[in-house]
């Protein structure tokens, strides 16, 4: 049904007063009964509900609250992706020889092999996505800037990342839904790591992408979506320092992060189908780290015709990784700025700090982890100027002992 204007809704709305009724819910059902003609002239009759949604919107936010909004999901394919989509194409095309076939071909193919079934791919759909995305144009002819973004050529050029809501966990006395917080190298299809988290925040992103780094290396790019948690401070702070440039995708950009996607589909067929215990986020991480190094990331990937594992390792020579050092912590650290007080301290979660140096005066970052602020590094102008300590005030109030300027007299000498 054509959705009505905001002017149709206004009339709507504005017939409840003239109508007779004891209540407001009276006279909405009287006007339930009302024809109302759009500006083309088609004549409209509304629930009483409907009116009564409205009425409620109007009331909150005036006129402007009941102006129509596009779809959340506009532009997106809610079935199939069009990297699966590719990747279900790729695997039927050496069937072929030359270029003696058709879109219909393929499509029944890959309908036959059950790369792709009628459910999640129609016929129409399927000439639309080859048509929208070139996905038979070879990628040395093709100009789609999106198409061309589908692969790239070396391992840790680029991880994609998201989050997927998983199944539900014990929490206590309670059970309570799991995020997994996934990344997937665009190169080798290799997962670096994907860690299952009870809330989808800044503070569980950071340890994800910690442990990603430590174990699989540092990528020129990071791609994400523009949810609240990708586009925070601390995320920007940590790119920078380690050099990873952090890409947002389009909005409501169909082909964007595709294979994280086709990763997730994966997930949700292979892993969660499976009898898990459910009882802990630890007994599920674990079996979910086994289930990622032992099978997924060890099998035949159907585009590569190789382990993601063995493609991965082709480029390790071209991949930098972060030591093992404590130094390395701080760079995943929040940083914020704060003014050093003239008796040189400073205060960062209502607890007072010294300076480790003469900083009076003066403008300074500070380096902590927010789920546990233990360590407070301070830089100053870009320089490690050290670690602040917890302010004495007992300490402080004692005089330092004056050094002897005599020299100690020898007991054994005259």
């Amino acid at each position: 049904m054509k959705r009505v204007s905001v002017y149709v809704k206004l009339r709507v709305i504005g017939a409840i007063d003239s109508m007779v009724g004891n209540s407001i819910v009276s006279r909405i059902r009287e006007v339930s009964q009302l024809t109302f003609n759009d500006e083309d002239g088609v004549p409209h009759v509304f629930t009483w509900r409907t009116i009564q949604t409205w009425l409620s919107i109007y009331k909150q936010g005036g006129a402007e609250r009941l102006k129509n909004r596009p779809r959340s999901d506009k532009g997106k394919h809610r079935k199939v992706s069009p990297e699966h989509l590719r990747e279900a194409i790729e695997r039927v095309l050496p069937e072929f020889r030359d270029t003696r076939y058709n879109k219909m071909m393929i499509y029944r193919r890959c309908i036959e092999r059950g790369v792709l079934s009628q459910g999640e791919c129609s016929q129409t759909s399927f000439f639309r996505l080859i048509r929208e995305y070139d996905l038979l144009t070879p990628v040395s002819q093709t100009e789609n800037k999106r198409r061309l973004a589908f692969s790239k050529q070396y391992a840790n050029e680029m991880w994609q990342m998201d989050t997927m809501f998983g199944p539900y966990v014990k929490n206590g006395k309670t059970s309570t839904q799991a995020k997994l917080i996934a990344f997937i190298d665009d190169a080798s299809r290799v997962v670096p790591h994907g860690q299952f988290f009870f809330s989808e925040n800044t503070d569980n992103l950071i340890t994800a992408l910690r442990s990603g780094l430590y174990k699989r290396g540092i990528p020129q790019t990071l791609y994400v979506d523009n949810g609240a948690i990708y586009t925070s401070a601390e995320i920007n702070q940590i790119c920078v320092r380690i050099g990873t440039l952090l890409c947002h995708t389009p909005v409501r950009d169909g082909a964007a992060k595709g294979k994280i996607e086709r990763f997730f589909r994966t997930c949700r067929d292979q892993f969660l189908l499976r009898q898990l215990d459910l009882s802990s986020l630890e007994a599920l991480n674990d079996q979910f780290r086994l289930w990622v190094e032992d099978e997924y990331n060890t099998w035949e990937h159907g585009t590569l015709q190789m382990k993601p594992i063995d493609r991965f390792g082709m480029d390790l020579e071209r991949i930098r990784f972060l030591d093992p050092m404590e130094a390395n912590d701080e760079l995943f650290f929040f940083e914020q700025d704060r003014s050093v007080r003239k008796d040189n301290t400073f205060q960062v979660c209502n607890v007072r700090y010294e300076a480790p140096r003469d900083l009076s005066g003066r403008k300074i970052q500070v380096r902590f982890n927010r789920a546990n602020p233990k360590r407070i590094v301070v830089f100053y102008h870009g320089e490690r100027m050290g670690e602040a300590a917890k302010l004495d005030f007992l300490s402080n109030d004692r005089a330092p002992r004056a050094a002897s300027s005599a020299p100690r007299a020898n007991k054994q000498g005259g």
